[in-house]
């Protein structure tokens, strides 16, 4: 019966995937965290990742590996905005009850909206803008890289090693971010075109992190970084104005170092979220469920 189902989100990005299990009623049961599960990186990795939450998540609640049956899952996933994906990701053998499958970006404007109409950006290891307006949604950027994803974790990572080798050209000055990243390599540019040769976003990203903290110090070449990402945020969320979302929510491990950036007329429209990507995840898996789920 449907009464009997449990919900299960999912949000999974070119980092981590994040799951959560709850009851029908909303109550959470359980969360988990497991790797990448962008389906960028392929289909099997990414439902590994999924399967290993989503058993992670039973451990904890106390239930065992067969009530998978009992789950309905959103499957909120980065890269299922490519129809193909999409597509596969949908006929992937799965053991839930009921599955549907969207994008991590819907997930999260969901959620940061409580369902109501507005607009997100997710900067994380991947940037993208997403919109609901009057049942319509709307995608801005997020093509994924190397071609797209400006101002993302994965994008500062990329400029930076971009940075460090014209600085080993000597076309622009060292600073001690350019420094650090350099000495990480051995102060190799070879060593730094051939990790990025098998370098994932996910690897790209990992460097965002000493960006924002030389940043801080004022670092010259940080300092333009964050500003050059918070302009493509901007632009981000400018195109999701255009669309008619009046209110805007950024989400994602980027967000709080980029927001102060933003223009004024971008800031002057931000919203605190209601929710994460997990939130919306559960309300769209609920609504899978049908109309005896709509409980609470």
């Amino acid at each position: 019966m449907k009464a009997d189902f449990l919900l299960l989100g999912v949000d999974g990005g070119g980092t981590r995937c994040r799951a959560r299990l709850c009851a029908l009623s909303g109550r959470v049961l359980a969360e988990a965290t497991t790797g990448p599960a962008n389906l960028r990186l392929g289909l099997e990795q990414s439902f590994s990742a999924v399967m290993e939450a989503t058993a992670e998540c039973l451990r904890q609640a106390g239930l065992p590996l067969s009530q998978v049956r009992r789950i309905a899952a959103c499957l909120a996933l980065a890269g299922a905005s490519e129809p193909t994906n999409l597509a596969e990701a949908q006929a992937h053998p799965h053991p839930f009850g009921k599955m549907i499958v969207t994008t991590d970006a819907h997930a999260a404007c969901i959620g940061a909206h409580g369902g109501r109409d507005g607009g997100v950006v997710v900067v994380g290891t991947g940037a993208v803008g997403w919109a609901i307006v009057k049942g319509r949604c709307f995608r801005v950027g997020g093509w994924g890289m190397p071609i797209s994803d400006e101002g993302s974790g994965a994008w500062l990572g990329c400029e930076t090693l971009r940075r460090v080798l014209w600085a080993i050209d000597g076309r622009v000055a060292w600073t001690q971010l350019l420094r650090t990243v350099a000495a990480g390599f051995g102060d190799d540019p070879h060593a730094i075109v051939r990790w990025t040769q098998t370098a994932s976003p996910r690897d790209f990203a990992s460097l965002a992190p000493d960006v924002f903290d030389y940043a801080a110090q004022g670092d010259m070449a940080a300092s333009e970084l964050v500003r050059l990402a918070a302009g493509h945020v901007d632009a981000l969320a400018r195109r999701l104005l255009d669309a008619g979302s009046e209110r805007l929510a950024l989400v994602g491990g980027c967000a709080p170092f980029l927001a102060p950036g933003l223009s004024r007329e971008i800031r002057s429209h931000l919203i605190e979220p209601a929710g994460d990507a997990l939130s919306g995840a559960i309300k769209l898996a609920r609504s899978a469920v049908g109309s005896l789920a709509r409980v609470a």
